[in-house]
Parts: C-alpha cells; sequence; structure tokens
C-alpha cells in the first residue's frame, strides 16, 4: 500500500492539474465543431468558475495544497473558454415574431429571480464575473489585514465554494432527467469526472500534505452524483430526446438578416410559431 500511496501522491496532483484540460476540451471543441451548445448546461461553467473563484481565495488562509490552487487558475481558464463558446454557439430561436425570436430566450425554463445566468446577451455573463473577482479582492485586501475576522472569512468562502462545486453534476442530471436524453453531453468528459473522482477520494485520504476536510466532504458528495450521471447515461444514452405524441415535421429553415431562423413550412399556417431551444435547467 505505502508505494501505490507514493505513486498516486505524484500522478493524482498533475492529473488535477491537467484535468479542467482533459475534462472539457472535447466538449468545447464539440461545441465549435457542430455551432450548437444545446444539451450543455450553461449552470455547469456558472458553478466551476464561482467555486474555482472562491477556491483560490481561500488558499491564503488555508494554505492548502499548491496542487489544487493551480487547479482552481487552470478551473478558471477553461471555463471562461467553454463559456465563451457556449453562449457563442447557443441555439438562437426561430419565429415569425415575438419573443422566442429574442436572443437566448428559452421557453420551458422555469425563470429566476433577475434572470440570473438567463441573460439574452452574453454581456451580463461576463460583467457578474468580472464583478465577483473584483469584490473577493475587495475583501481580501480589507479583512487580510485582521487576522481574527480574516480567518473566518477564509473558512466561510472555502465552505462555500466547495459546497457549490459539490453542485456542479445537478444540473446536467435535472437536464438529462427533463429530455430523458444525455445527448450534448459529452461521454468524454463523464469518464473524466468519474476517473477524477476516483483519484481524488485515494489521495485526499491517503496523501501526507494538507487537505482540509471541507475537500474531503465536497468529493465524496460530487463522486456520488457523478456516479448517478453514469447510471442516466446507461439509461438513456446520448441519442436524441424521446418525442411525446407526433414526430415534429423538418421544416425547411430560412436565415434572415437578424440572425435567425424562420420556419418557411409554416408559412402558410398565420398565428402559429415554433422555437428552437435549449434543454431547460
Amino acid at each position: 500500500m505505502g508505494w501505490l500511496t507514493t505513486v498516486s501522491g505524484f500522478i493524482t496532483p498533475a492529473f488535477l492539474i491537467l484535468s479542467p484540460v482533459l475534462s472539457y476540451s472535447d466538449q468545447a471543441y464539440s461545441m465549435y465543431r457542430t455551432r450548437s451548445s444545446a444539451g450543455f448546461s450553461l449552470d455547469i461553467p456558472l458553478i466551476m468558475l464561482v467555486a474555482s473563484l472562491l477556491r483560490i481565495f481561500y488558499y491564503p488562509g488555508a494554505r492548502f495544497d499548491n496542487a489544487l490552487l493551480i487547479q482552481s487558475s487552470v478551473m478558471v481558464a477553461m471555463q471562461a473558454i467553454l463559456l465563451k463558446i457556449a453562449l457563442e454557439h447557443r441555439p438562437a430561436p426561430f419565429s415569425k415574431g415575438g419573443d422566442a425570436a429574442v436572443p437566448f430566450a428559452r421557453a420551458n425554463e422555469t425563470q429566476r429571480p433577475f434572470n440570473f445566468w438567463q441573460w439574452r446577451s452574453p454581456k451580463p455573463y461576463w460583467q457578474f464575473l468580472l464583478s465577483l473577482f473584483v469584490g473577493l479582492v475587495v475583501f481580501e485586501l480589507l479583512l487580510a489585514p485582521i487576522p481574527s475576522v480574516y480567518q473566518s472569512y477564509s473558512s466561510l468562502i472555502g465552505i462555500v465554494g466547495l459546497s457549490i462545486e459539490a453542485t456542479l453534476p445537478i444540473p446536467q442530471i435535472i437536464a438529462n432527467a427533463q429530455s430523458r436524453s444525455c445527448k450534448g453531453f459529452r461521454v468524454s468528459v463523464l469518464v473524466s469526472w468519474l476517473v477524477g473522482d476516483s483519484m481524488k477520494m485515494f489521495w485526499f485520504f491517503t496523501s501526507s500534505t494538507s487537505i482540509p476536510l471541507a475537500f474531503k466532504v465536497s468529493g465524496m458528495f460530487q463522486a456520488a452524483c457523478d456516479s448517478f450521471l453514469g447510471v442516466q447515461y446507461m439509461m438513456y444514452g446520448d441519442g436524441a430526446a424521446a418525442s411525446k405524441g407526433h414526430p415534429v415535421p423538418d421544416w425547411d429553415h430560412e436565415l434572415q438578416p437578424n440572425g435567425f431562423s424562420t420556419a418557411s413550412g409554416l408559412a402558410n399556417q398565420p398565428g402559429r410559431r415554433t422555437s428552437l431551444t435549449e434543454k431547460t435547467i
């Protein structure tokens, strides 16, 4: 067991550092190649960007293993790229007019307070992330000179960040359950998550370096959720979602000057419109 622990102490940190690229590069390339992010939950970049930023600012107070800090930094960069690609290739609704023709409108999703992370323009997404980063920097500068307060603040953002990260698979689980399909979610991401969970669990509980208990608890919860995603993949596969009722005809679409497409096959049916939406989260 001693040699296995030693090998794991070298391999697992290296894998963790590279895991953001190994996990999400295939997903990013797939969306770029197909020019569609349908089936991919935008909540994944949200969760990982917020959690990783909080983990980075948790480090000065916790001084956990450097590999986890580097992984968080790489994750921020990878998720920013993933978010940009997902927003650029988000399926655009098409209709004769009305709300369905507005960019990023999704007819079936549950509306959140202030339309959080459901904005129609990409700009608010980046404004939110920039505001979060600036806010964390300000709190770091203001509270660092007060050790008693800073230690409590550092522990708080660490627990919050790890708790948020532990919920990472949940949006995708919900999306898969609603559509009864895993279409759009890359199996490469799932495999990398499961392999990463296995390696992390072994390393967390055998490492001689400092691994806070919060990392271990959140890691176990996330591993359970990732395993359930694996069960969903076996149940649904990556095929098209099961259709209800009659099949939808394959209408010819015309690309309009404003960048949206209209269902030309509906030209003789006034008042009827069809919208192409993402899976709801």
